[in-house]
């Protein structure tokens, strides 16, 4: 039996048309089977993931089309077609085109025993591979698929890869050194997400030196979580933590007094903070850059604290009734790229649809060599993925600032920018508030 599009669209239906049972003992064999038929649905989307990348591969090389470019291309399709950011789009495709190198793994996801994930894990743990090393790990793991845990069995594909290949092993730890990062998430009730990707000597140092943390006295009732926590903010910002129940000064130095240390130390970095005026006095949420909607309350706390530690705050105001922007201040002496900070604040994300990523380009949604004018209507924020892939002839942008439309092989998409914070009125749309900008430095 073939299935099409049609088949497909029927069987959804038959699962959420009725109840499918009350007898708890059918539903948990009916969850187990559902979990199996998800993943054998995976495995179908990996085959269908190959015959998409190699027909788009095949009418790029005839138009001279890198294959960068394609497997960027496919990844955006793919990022569409599910429901997923580009660069998961893009990691699809290239777990679906290791199955063919890992048959164990490929059978054990069309059988529904693993799940996308597991497969995931496995072709990352084997990715520096030769071919017939990553088929002597595929055979050396088949024993634990569908049978211990995603940890497990990461761990175990991770040694056998170290087996097969010790040299291409420390190779591949070596680049992954060079990629050491820290990344800003926002976490739910006002918290944030702080990672750091380290080298493993470097993160157990400094899990150890947190670990040593203790408490300012015998009141402080604080938890060891939350000791490491004030430590690794009182450590990176040179203050204490806002909620630490003492403000000891910074340690004395033999050429400055602690207290001086603690009052001259500024972080240096601006931050940009939406602000409806009613959240100063009343109730109305902001929006801080890079993070995302904070209380009134949030608010006022966040602008009186960078205030008294001398911090740089860049703040746009918005109109009570309707969220429009109404003006921009700064400490700075200068407020250069104008339009594009405004884009950044108006967007908070990229535009394309179901990404998410960080803002890096801004850029026009209408091209100019298609006649489209440089301004803020015309204008969108965009990650440089997405604005590398837009070029590619098969996946088209339209739309303005308000409605940012792509589309690509009968798949279409849209996304709106966000409502600034505070607007309780009607939609207006992004010529209504740019027009009343004005800066104040």
């Amino acid at each position: 039996m073939v299935l099409g599009l049609a088949e497909i669209d029927a069987s959804r239906a038959a699962l959420t048309s009725e109840p499918l049972t009350s007898d708890p003992d059918v539903a948990l064999q009916m969850i187990r089977a559902l979990e199996e038929c998800k993943n054998a649905a995976t495995s179908a989307q990996a085959q269908l993931t190959v015959s998409l990348h190699d027909a788009q591969t095949a009418a790029d090389q005839a138009r001279g089309i890198d294959a960068n470019e394609t497997a960027r291309v496919v990844g955006s399709q793919l990022g569409l077609a599910r429901r997923i950011s580009p660069r998961l789009g893009t990691r699809f495709l290239g777990v679906s085109r290791a199955m063919d190198e890992m048959p164990h793994t490929a059978a054990a996801l069309r059988a529904g025993v693993i799940g996308e994930w597991q497969a995931t894990q496995l072709v990352a743990e084997t990715a520096f591979l030769s071919l017939a090393d990553r088929q002597t790990v595929d055979d050396a793991i088949k024993h634990l698929l569908g049978k211990t845990s995603d940890r497990r069995l990461a761990g175990a594909a991770r040694a056998a890869a170290y087996r097969a290949d010790p040299e291409a092993f420390v190779a591949r730890r070596a680049k992954a050194e060079r990629e050491r990062r820290v990344s800003l998430r926002p976490a739910p009730d006002c918290m944030t997400l702080l990672t750091a990707l380290l080298p493993m000597a470097d993160g157990v140092a400094c899990q150890a030196a947190l670990n040593g943390a203790g408490p300012a006295g015998p009141d402080d009732r604080r938890g060891k979580g939350q000791l490491m926590a004030d430590a690794l903010v009182e450590r990176i910002t040179g203050r204490p933590a806002r909620l630490a129940p003492t403000m000891a000064p910074a340690a004395a130095s033999e050429t400055e007094p602690g207290e001086q240390r603690a009052r001259d130390t500024k972080p240096s970095v601006a931050v940009h903070l939406l602000v409806p005026m009613e959240s100063l006095t009343g109730d109305a949420e902001g929006h801080l850059d890079g993070f995302g909607p904070i209380p009134a309350d949030v608010v006022r706390e966040f602008l009186a604290e960078h205030e008294a530690v001398g911090g740089l705050i860049r703040r746009v105001f918005t109109v009570p009734e309707t969220g429009e922007l109404v003006a921009m201040d700064s400490r700075a002496r200068a407020f250069p790229g104008l339009l594009a900070a405004f884009v950044r604040l108006r967007d908070q994300v990229c535009r394309t649809p179901f990404c998410g990523a960080q803002i890096k380009h801004i850029d026009h949604v209408q091209p100019v060599a298609q006649g489209g004018e440089t301004c803020v209507h015309n204008a969108a924020g965009d990650c440089a993925r997405c604005n590398y892939a837009k070029e590619h002839p098969d996946l088209q942008v339209t739309g303005n600032a308000d409605r940012y439309v792509v589309r690509t092989r009968g798949i279409e998409a849209t996304s709106r920018a966000p409502d600034p914070p505070g607007r309780r009125a009607s939609a207006c749309s992004v010529r209504s508030y740019t027009k009343r900008i004005r800066l104040r430095v």
